[in-house]
């Protein structure tokens, strides 16, 4: 083997899915045809289990000092543009207010760590240099990948840079490399759903003095999202670095974007367009995940529109739940449903949030569709219209906006490696109920040292927790999981706040904090539990 994994593409999935094998020990080259990390606007928030699972290999507070500065506010507007009255206005707490909330709730209703405005442009090239310091991790720029072959003992690549053709042999390969994917097509898989729903364009622009010109007071003030009312579904994003912003818009030219731009902010900036491009809206899910030795993960399987922020974030998901997986098979404790498992909890999360974004475009289309070309008419007529559509927007706006039921709320549900019962909670889009039922993320809990349960949960191997000083005698599945080779921490956790939460004396737990069982007393066939859970 020239390397033990090689990943296929640099992009926020592709670089946490290197870092995250490289801390684990796993060999892995990765890389990409492009010659750099680029300067295009993509996704611009890290959600909150994003950001937890960032926080658990120690890069939370680095994409918090790249983003933006923690005292912004994140408040979303429709406007008919930024020199004019808002005709909604909906408040978020900035990162600031958010991490104070964090840090006083006790309920396992919250996160550990709230979300952080972060651009794409900002957040890769971040990603690139932990990679790059990792010794277990090559990082390959401007090297295409042309094809693979795969048979029972592992992949081989053919991949060209500098005018040069080599192969790679790989035990596993990952294409992380977006929509148009080579290594699914070459593999046969189909995206299915929705695609083509919109076309837009896409604009970058820098303009340093818009953000302190806003105007507070007469018209919206400071927030991140300027939903426009007009026929054009126009969309003004402030990223990162308040310097710079994005508009999207169903104009016809490029030149019209700068137009627009001018139009939606409605009074003389100096800016200049960076770069300009076409999208479309697409809500489509690959058919499969896997083929054999050959993994899929990020836009290469689901493809969603940008309400609600789960392009990304769902995207860095599959790369966490991978990692431990492939790491934990190539160490040699691993049975197969580990890798067997992986299509079968991350798609189904896929679809879900697939269905999650067309929620929340269905109901930005529903206020969108109220526009009136007498929206600033001072009239009757023009008021009551401005009213309706500020009334529907209140309602159906929100959907993109408030999505924490599918950043954290998500359970793995059929999967073979967990003690899954029939039944078990309603997965909500908008609303978290913390719940230990097997599958579901280990709910965010304070202890009594201040610490966070979260931080006491080692990266590797398995945990299990013996809640509220319960006597019961868990050695035979302490057994049971060591007898597979796969490490176990056993931790005592008298804080009564935890057992409140959690619910159980026992909680049995993965490298990535879901719950694989549950329950008041050892199981009564031990050897089962430690076998579905290490994939035997």
């Amino acid at each position: 083997m020239d390397t033990q994994v090689l990943i296929v593409g640099a992009g926020p999935v592709g670089l946490t899915l290197a870092i995250d094998l490289g801390k684990r020990g796993v060999k892995c080259v990765l890389i990409e045809q492009k010659d750099a990390p680029q300067f295009l606007p993509k996704m611009e928030r890290a959600n909150a289990r994003t950001m937890e699972m960032y926080r658990r290999i120690g890069l939370a507070d680095k994409i918090r000092a790249a983003g933006l500065r923690g005292d912004c506010p994140m408040d979303v507007y429709v406007v008919l543009s930024l020199n004019e009255p808002p005709l909604l206005r909906l408040r978020y707490p900035s990162v600031n207010e958010a991490k104070d909330d964090c840090r006083v709730t006790n309920d396992g209703t919250g996160s550990l760590e709230p979300y952080q405005l972060v651009s794409q442009y900002t957040v890769e090239p971040l990603l690139k240099s932990v990679a790059e310091s990792l010794p277990t991790v090559d990082v390959r720029f401007s090297t295409e990948f042309v094809s693979f072959e795969q048979d029972a003992g592992g992949v081989t690549a053919t991949v060209k840079s500098g005018g040069q053709t080599q192969t790679i042999r790989c035990a596993y390969m990952v294409g992380c490399d977006g929509g148009n994917s080579p290594v699914r097509k070459q593999l046969g898989i189909k995206l299915r759903g929705e695609g083509g729903l919109m076309e837009l364009r896409q604009a970058l622009y820098r303009c340093d003095e818009l953000f302190d010109r806003l105007p507070v007071g007469n018209g919206p003030g400071r927030g991140r999202h300027y939903h426009v009312a007009d026929d054009k579904a126009t969309f003004l994003i402030m990223q990162d670095s308040t310097r710079h912003w994005t508009l999207h818009s169903t104009v016809g030219s490029d030149e019209e974007m700068k137009t627009q731009f001018e139009k939606a902010v409605g009074f003389p900036v100096k800016y200049e367009m960076l770069s300009c491009s076409p999208w479309r809206q697409n809500l489509l899910l690959a058919d499969r995940y896997r083929d054999g030795r050959v993994f899929l993960a990020g836009d290469a399987v689901h493809l969603v529109i940008p309400t609600g922020g789960l392009g990304m974030n769902t995207g860095v998901g599959d790369a966490f739940d991978l990692s431990w997986k492939i790491a934990a098979t190539l160490q040699g404790w691993g049975g197969a449903n580990l890798l067997n498992s992986y299509e079968q909890e991350r798609r189904q999360t896929g679809e879900r949030n697939v269905g999650a974004s067309r929620y929340a475009s269905i109901g930005r289309r529903k206020w969108r569709s109220m526009y009136r070309p007498n929206m600033r008419d001072n009239t009757l007529e023009g008021r009551q219209n401005r009213e309706s559509l500020a009334a529907v927007a209140d309602v159906e706006q929100r959907k993109t906006n408030e999505m924490i039921g599918a950043e954290l709320g998500y359970r793995y549900i059929d999967s073979p490696i967990i003690m899954d019962i029939p039944g078990g909670p309603e997965h909500l889009f908008r609303e978290y109920v913390p719940t230990t039922w097997p599958g579901a993320r280990l709910p965010h809990v304070w202890l009594d040292d201040g610490t966070a349960m979260q931080d006491r949960i080692p990266l590797d191997g398995y945990t299990l927790l013996r809640l509220g000083k319960t006597r019961a005698e868990t050695g035979g599945l302490e057994k049971a999981i060591r007898s597979f080779g796969a490490p176990l921490t056993v931790m005592d956790v008298p804080d009564q706040i935890a057992r409140e939460i959690y619910g159980h004396d026992l909680i049995l737990l993965r490298p990535d904090m879901h719950i694989v069982w549950r329950g008041n007393s050892a199981p009564e066939e031990p050897e089962t539990v430690g076998a579905v859970a290490t994939g035997h």
